[in-house]
C-alpha cells in the first residue's frame, strides 16, 4: 500500500517548484491572482526575502505541494491508499483527497498564515534524543509550566512550544542531558500551543465560509491522529492550530493498515527521515473500523446492536454506550496505555487508562490524547489509585478529571472513602425530571473486601459531605442529593488477579457482594441500583461465562491486555508473558500498600522479584530499622536488589518525597525502612516497563493466571504471537466465545 505525505513549514527552500509553475500555468495564475503577487517569482527568486515569513511560507508550500501531487498523479496515474500532511502539509493532503478544491485550500492557508504570523509571542524548540514522557518530566521538575508539546515527530524528536523565556531557560537544562540535543527554531510564534488561541478563534469563523467534500482518499488529521470524517473537517482545521501534531501516531496507523511505501511530495525529505525512525522504533497501530463510504467510525452501539443478545447488564451497555458488558481494566504506570484506551473506545468498548505511578503532567498529556482521538462520544475512563501517602496527588488528579470533564473513573485499591472521590462524585450529582438522582461523574469501584464494597455502595459519608459544604466546594443542593445516591455506580468484585485482591475466590466473592448490594438497596431505596461486576482470573470465554452465571452484570479484564500490541510495557516483557502458563505467577507484597501487607500477583517465571519482594516484607515485619539488618543481608540487598548502597537509596528518596514524608521518616526508623524497601518496587517496575535487560531478574510484572489460560487457549492460532493481539480483538474473542457457549447451553437445555 502507498501513502503520499506532505511536509510542513520549515521545508521551504528558494527554487522550490521549478518547472511546475509553467506546466500548471492555470493553477499558477489563479494562485497569483488570489494572493496579489507572483508565486513563481517568490518561490524561484525570493528577491525580498519573504519566503521565510509565515504569511508567505504557508501559501507557497501549499501551492508547490499541490502542484507536485498533480504532477505525480499525471505521471503515474496511481491513487494512493492514504494521504497525510505535517501541520501546514495537511492542507495539500486535503486537496489531494478532494476535501477542498485548489482555490479553497489556498484561501484557507492564506488566512491561516496571516493569523499565525501575528502571534509574535512565544517560541519553539526541537529536542532530539529524548522521549516525550521524559521531556514532560523534565519540564515538570523545572516548573516549565508554560511549555507544551507541539509536534510528536518521532520517538527521538519532539518539538516543544511556549513562552520565549521558558524556551530559553529550558535550553540549559536539556542541553546538559546526555545524548540530547536542543535546537531553538526560527519561528515567529509558539505554534501548536495555547499561545495560538486567538488565531484559532478567528480561523474558526473563517472556515465557516467554505464548502467541504467527503474524502475521496482516506486522509489523516494532525489533531486526532486518525482519519478525517465527514463530521469533523472544520473542527480538525481549527483545533490543529492550538494542538499537538501527532505525526508518530499517524505513521504508526498507516503502518498498521499495511502501508509499505511512503512518498514525500514537497521540498526536501524531512518527513522520510522521521518516518524511517518511526518504522524502526515503533510498533504499528490499528485504525478504528470505518464506514467505507464516509470514513465515519462505525457506531457499534446503535439501536440495532443493542437489540442483539449479549451477556450481562443491558443498562450497563446503554449507560456507557458500549457493545459488551466488558471493561478493559486499568493497569499501573500507563501499561493500560492511551493507545489501548483509544482502541477500545473506537471499537465501541470501555477502556480505563492506568494513572498509577504517573505524574499529573503525564496523565494530563495522555488524557488529552485520548479525548482528541475519541471525539465521537466513545467511552473511556481514568483510573484513580488509592495511596494514603499521596492525598495531595489524589486531590490534584481529581482536579484534573473535573477540569477535563472526565465522566468515568475507576477507583482501585481504596480501603476507605476519601474527600477527593466524594468531591468528584457530588460535583456531577443531579435529579432528573423523572425524580431519579444520578451523577454525571460515574465511579467504578474495583475491590475485593465486603466492607469496602459496603462503603462504595452507601451514600457519601456525612462528615465528608458536611466539610465539603462548609468549605464551599459543593452546593447545598448537592449536599442534599448526596443522601440519595451511592458512592459508586458499579462495583467490580475482583478475585484472584494481578490487583489488590486479598486472594479472594470468585465463587465466594461475587455472590457475597451481590447479596450485600441487595441488602443495601433495600436499606437506602436508591432510584438507581448499584451494579455488580466481576474481575480477576478472566482470560477465556469459559471464565467470563462463569462470572456471568455467578450474577456478574459485567466483567473486567486485566492481565490478558498486558500482552497486546497496545500495552505500555516493553517488548521484552511481552515476550516473557506470551510464554507463561497458569502456574507461572506468585503473590508478592504490593509496593503501594507495603506496610499494610497487601498482596498482588506477579510474574514468577524467569525472575527473582517475588522472592526478593517477600524477603523485604519479612525483614520489615521482623526489624525496627535499617540499622538492625545484619551485614550479610545488607550486602545482598545493596548488590542484588538495589545495585547501590542503602544510603544512596535514601538520598534518592529524599529528593522525591515531600518534606513532611521525610520528616516522618527521620522520626520513625521503621517508616524510613519501609520507604527504602518500597524503592525496590519502583526500580523493578521501571526496569520492566522500559525493558532494562541487565536488570531482568528484578522485573516486577503484575500478572494473574488468566493470561496463562488465554495463552493455552490460543496456542497454535494467530493469537499465539502477541504481535497479533489487539486489545479490542481479545475482548471480541472472549465475549463471542462466552455468548456462543451460553447459546449452545440454551439449545441443549431446550432439546
Amino acid at each position: 500500500m502507498i501513502a503520499y505525505v506532505f511536509p510542513g513549514q520549515g521545508s521551504q527552500v528558494k527554487g522550490m517548484g521549478e518547472g511546475l509553475f509553467d506546466e500548471f500555468s492555470s493553477y499558477t495564475e489563479l494562485a497569483s491572482n488570489i494572493l496579489g503577487y507572483s508565486v513563481k517569482d517568490l518561490c524561484l527568486n525570493d528577491t525580498d526575502m519573504n519566503l521565510g515569513k509565515t504569511q508567505y511560507t504557508q501559501p507557497m508550500l501549499y501551492i508547490v505541494e499541490s502542484l507536485m501531487y498533480l504532477k505525480k498523479k499525471s505521471e503515474d496515474n496511481i491513487r494512493p491508499d492514504f494521504v497525510a500532511g505535517h501541520s501546514l502539509g495537511e492542507y495539500a493532503a486535503l486537496f489531494a483527497a478532494g476535501v477542498v478544491d485548489f482555490e479553497t485550500g489556498l484561501r484557507l492557508v492564506q488566512k491561516r498564515g496571516e493569523l499565525m504570523s501575528r502571534a509574535v509571542s512565544g517560541s519553539m524548540a526541537a529536542i532530539i534524543g529524548l522521549q516525550p514522557e521524559e521531556i514532560l518530566r523534565v519540564c515538570h521538575e523545572n516548573n516549565f509550566d508554560e511549555l507544551t508539546v507541539a509536534n510528536y515527530n518521532s520517538p527521538s524528536q519532539t518539538v516543544i512550544s511556549g513562552s520565549k523565556q521558558q524556551i530559553d531557560d529550558a535550553e540549559k537544562i536539556f542541553s546538559e542531558i546526555e545524548y540530547t540535543r536542543y535546537v531553538k527554531l526560527k519561528v515567529s510564534g509558539a505554534f501548536h500551543s495555547p499561545y495560538m488561541a486567538d488565531a484559532s478563534r478567528q480561523f474558526s469563523e473563517f472556515v465557516e465560509h467554505f464548502n467541504y467534500n467527503a474524502p475521496q482518499i482516506p486522509v489523516f488529521s494532525n489533531y486526532t491522529g486518525v482519519l478525517y470524517t465527514n463530521n469533523n473537517i472544520k473542527e480538525n482545521l481549527v483545533k490543529q492550530i492550538t494542538n499537538s501534531v501527532r505525526w508518530t501516531d499517524i505513521v504508526r496507523y498507516m503502518m498498521g493498515e499495511g502501508v509499505d511505501e511512503f512518498i514525500e511530495l514537497g521540498p526536501g525529505k524531512v518527513l522520510m527521515g522521521l518516518i524511517n525512525n518511526i518504522k524502526k522504533n515503533c510498533e504499528p497501530m490499528k485504525l478504528p473500523i470505518t464506514d467505507d463510504k464516509c470514513l465515519v467510525p462505525k457506531n457499534t452501539c446503535d439501536n440495532n446492536l443493542q437489540k442483539e443478545f449479549h451477556l450481562g447488564s443491558e443498562e450497563f451497555r446503554k449507560e456507557y454506550n458500549v457493545k459488551y458488558s466488558y471493561i478493559q481494566g486499568a493497569m499501573y504506570n500507563g501499561i493500560s496505555s492511551s493507545d489501548m484506551v483509544i482502541a477500545m473506545g473506537k471499537a465501541g468498548l470501555l477502556g480505563i487508562f492506568g494513572t498509577g505511578g504517573l505524574s499529573i503532567d503525564i496523565v494530563e498529556l495522555e488524557l488529552r490524547k485520548i479525548k482528541d482521538s475519541l471525539c465521537n462520544n466513545e467511552s473511556f475512563g481514568m483510573n484513580l489509585l488509592f495511596n494514603s501517602d499521596y492525598t495531595e496527588k489524589e486531590e490534584k488528579m481529581v482536579d484534573l478529571f473535573i477540569k477535563e470533564n472526565v465522566s468515568v473513573i475507576e477507583c482501585s485499591a481504596y480501603i476507605y472513602i476519601t474527600p477527593a472521590i466524594v468531591r468528584y462524585r457530588l460535583m456531577g450529582v443531579k435529579r432528573a425530571e423523572n425524580g431519579v438522582v444520578y451523577s454525571t461523574n460515574r465511579i467504578i469501584a474495583k475491590l475485593s473486601r465486603p466492607e469496602v464494597a459496603e462503603a462504595f455502595m452507601s451514600p457519601p459519608p456525612d462528615d465528608i459531605v458536611e466539610n465539603l459544604l462548609f468549605e464551599n466546594v459543593i452546593s447545598t443542593e448537592q449536599a442534599k442529593l448526596a443522601k440519595e445516591i451511592s458512592m459508586a455506580d458499579d462495583i467490580c468484585a475482583e478475585s484472584d488477579s494481578a490487583g489488590h485482591t486479598d486472594q479472594a475466590v470468585a465463587l465466594s466473592l461475587i455472590p457475597s457482594i451481590c447479596s450485600l448490594r441487595n441488602r443495601l438497596q433495600k436499606k437506602y431505596n436508591y432510584t438507581k441500583q448499584v451494579r455488580v461486576g466481576a474481575g480477576g482470573g478472566i482470560g477465556t470465554g469459559d471464565a467470563a461465562l462463569a462470572c456471568f452465571a455467578l450474577g456478574a452484570e459485567f466483567i473486567t479484564t486485566g492481565s490478558i491486555n498486558q500482552c497486546t500490541v497496545e500495552a505500555g510495557i516493553s517488548d521484552i516483557v511481552k515476550d516473557m508473558l506470551q510464554e507463561i502458563d497458569v502456574q507461572d505467577t506468585q503473590y508478592a507484597p504490593a509496593g503501594d500498600l507495603f506496610e499494610l501487607g497487601a498482596k498482588v500477583q506477579v510474574l514468577k517465571k524467569g525472575v527473582f522479584f517475588p522472592a526478593r519482594a517477600n524477603k523485604l516484607y519479612e525483614l520489615y515485619k521482623q526489624l525496627g530499622s535499617i540499622d538492625e539488618i545484619d551485614d550479610k543481608t545488607k550486602k545482598q540487598l545493596e548488590e542484588k536488589y538495589f545495585k547501590m548502597s542503602l544510603s544512596e537509596v535514601y538520598d534518592k528518596i529524599k529528593a522525591y518525597y515531600s518534606t513532611s514524608v521525610i520528616d516522618k521518616a527521620e522520626s520513625n526508623p521503621k517508616y524510613k525502612m519501609a520507604l527504602i524497601f518500597k524503592y525496590y518496587f519502583a526500580l523493578a517496575t521501571k526496569s520492566a516497563k522500559y525493558g532494562e535487560i541487565d536488570n531482568k531478574v528484578n522485573f516486577q510484572v503484575h500478572c494473574g493466571p488468566a493470561l496463562g489460560a488465554f495463552n493455552s487457549q490460543v496456542k497454535g492460532t494467530e493469537l499465539e504471537d502477541w504481535h497479533n493481539r489487539y486489545v479490542d480483538k481479545i475482548a471480541e474473542v472472549i465475549m463471542n466465545d462466552a455468548e456462543s457457549k451460553y447459546k449452545a447451553f440454551l439449545n441443549i437445555k431446550s432439546m
